[in-house]
C-alpha cells in the first residue's frame, strides 16, 4: 500500500482520516469535497471513515477548529500579559504568526476562505471577547486614545499574515521564489515592530 504524500508514518487510522481530509479541504474547500474523496485519499473505504466520523460536516469542523485554534491560540495569551510592553507584543505577535505560518503557509487562504463562506460558524470559537478585552488593548487606549486601537490591531495582524495570502501570486508571477520569500518573512520579524512603533508615534 502505497504511502500518501505527505503522510506521516505511525498515523492511527482516526489521525490518517484526519490527515487526508485537511489536504482534500484544502485543495477542493468544503463544498467540493466528498466523503468518497477523502476515503480515496486516506487509502481507506468508505465504511470505515464513516465509522470515525459520521459525516463530512463533522470532520470538518473538526478540522477547522483546529485549525482555528493554531491560528488565533497563540495570540491571545500574548495580548493578555499585562507584564510585557507594547513594543514586546509587537515583537512577540509578529514572529509568533510569521513562524506558524512559514511552517503552514497555507493555513490563512483556507481559513479565509472557509470562514467567509459561514462566519457564523465560527465566531463563537474565536477569541474576540478575549482580545477585545485585553491588556494589549487597553495599552494602545493609554498611548493613543485618539485612535481605535482596533486599527493597530489590524495592521499588526495584517502586516504579519497579508504577504502568506499572496504568497501564491509572488510565486506563480515569479516575483519570489520558495526560498527568497521565506527570507522576506524572517526579515519582517524584526521590520513589523519598528513599523508599529512608528504608527503609535504618527498623529
Amino acid at each position: 500500500m502505497a504511502k500518501k504524500k505527505g503522510e506521516e508514518p505511525g498515523l492511527s487510522t482516526e489521525e490518517k482520516i484526519k490527515a487526508a481530509a485537511q489536504r482534500v479541504f484544502m485543495k477542493k474547500g468544503y463544498a467540493a469535497t466528498r466523503t468518497r474523496d477523502i476515503a480515496e485519499e486516506a487509502d481507506i473505504n468508505l465504511a470505515l471513515l464513516n465509522y470515525y466520523f459520521r459525516s463530512k460536516e463533522k470532520l470538518f469542523d473538526l478540522i477547522m477548529m483546529e485549525k482555528l485554534s493554531k491560528f488565533f491560540g497563540g495570540i491571545a495569551p500574548v495580548l493578555n500579559d499585562p507584564g510585557t510592553t507594547l513594543e514586546q507584543k509587537f515583537t512577540l505577535v509578529s514572529n509568533n504568526y510569521i513562524d506558524l505560518l512559514i511552517a503552514n503557509p497555507d493555513l490563512p487562504l483556507f481559513i479565509l476562505s472557509e470562514v467567509r463562506t459561514n462566519p457564523e460558524r465560527f465566531v463563537s470559537n474565536l477569541p474576540v471577547a478575549k482580545i477585545i478585552d485585553s491588556s494589549f488593548i487597553k495599552q494602545l487606549q493609554e498611548r493613543q486614545p485618539d485612535v481605535h486601537p482596533l486599527h493597530f490591531l489590524m495592521n499588526l495582524l495584517g502586516l504579519s499574515v497579508f504577504p502568506f495570502i499572496m504568497r501564491p501570486v509572488f510565486r506563480a508571477s515569479g516575483v519570489m521564489s520558495d526560498k527568497m520569500f521565506k527570507t522576506r518573512m524572517e526579515e519582517r520579524k524584526a521590520a513589523i515592530p519598528k513599523w508599529m512603533v512608528a504608527m503609535l508615534k504618527a498623529r
